[in-house]
């Protein structure tokens, strides 16, 4: 069985999403912004999974359109916490690019 890219860094990234949010909750005591970022971060693996058990293609269409609108929100999160100081340059970038 080929191994599916796209499974296996969402998935990778889902885990990142959550180390972030458990620093920001323990760490910096962030507690909204993190829920945020948690919700729509895991999202986007959580639609990638569905994907590939689509009943349909476009029904596996339908659910990466929606993996891609959660890392446009996760995106702006990570934005949003980079500029606000909750998250350092270094970490962005990497999250960022892995988004």
């Amino acid at each position: 069985m080929k191994e599916n890219i796209l499974k296996g860094k969402s998935y990778q990234f889902v885990l990142s999403i959550i180390k972030l949010c458990q620093n920001l909750t323990s760490g910096k005591r962030e507690f909204v912004l993190s829920k945020q970022i948690l919700k729509s971060g895991t999202s986007i693996g959580a639609n990638v999974e569905e994907a590939n058990q689509g009943e349909s293609k476009k029904d596996f269409i339908h659910k990466l359109g929606i993996a891609q609108k959660e890392a446009f929100e996760t995106h702006y999160w990570l934005r949003l916490l980079t500029d606000s100081a909750y998250l350092d340059q270094e970490s962005s970038v990497s999250l960022v690019s892995d988004c």
